[in-house]
């Protein structure tokens, strides 16, 4: 990310980062780029801004002027949604829910690491990817219909997690436990 960053620059090149799924604390930080300690020129940002309600954002850097025209959009303004999204910020900063993101992202990453049967763990704070062993590339339906735990997928049998900002050491456990039994199989 910082040489990309760097040919960026270099090649007078706009950097922008789509930080729609990663941003508002998933990764740990605000935003995910500031674990590479980079600064992109314009970031794109939606999901977790609105905690369910639609709404979407971009981000400019101070470098570029921004005048009436300049940013058009087709839902832009909407008052009910800009009063969402403050509300989130409020929640978010009230209840520290990046801290907890990060806190309890290296937990279960943490804990994951010690069970068999997972080949690798990608990702940071509570937005990972499990790639199991071959031999364990039903665990997330095992998961759903034995444990009544549902998980995202991705290709190639990898379970995606992405549990809300608030999560709590005890139901990362319940996890935890539902997991290392169906892997201890």
């Amino acid at each position: 990310m910082q040489q990309l960053e760097k040919a960026c620059h270099k090649h007078r090149v706009v950097l922008i980062l789509d930080e729609i799924q990663s941003g508002y604390g998933r990764t740990g930080r605000f935003f995910a780029h500031q674990h590479a300690g980079i600064q992109p020129d314009i970031i794109t940002l939606a999901k977790g801004m609105g905690n369910g309600f639609p709404i979407g954002g971009v981000l400019i850097s101070p470098k570029f002027k921004a005048k009436k025209g300049m940013l058009g959009t087709t839902f832009g303004g909407n008052h009910l949604a800009c009063a969402a999204a403050i509300a989130v910020l409020e929640v978010m900063k009230e209840e520290a829910l990046v801290e907890n993101a990060f806190q309890a992202g290296n937990y279960l990453q943490n804990e994951l690491s010690k069970l068999n049967g997972i080949k690798e763990i990608r990702g940071r704070g509570l937005m990972l990817g499990i790639d199991p062993a071959p031999e364990y590339s039903d665990i997330r339906d095992k998961l759903l219909f034995k444990s009544h735990i549902f998980t995202g997928g991705a290709k190639n049998n990898v379970m995606r997690l992405l549990p809300p900002l608030s999560v709590k050491k005890e139901e990362i456990d319940i996890f935890l436990k539902e997991t290392k039994k169906l892997l201890e199989v």
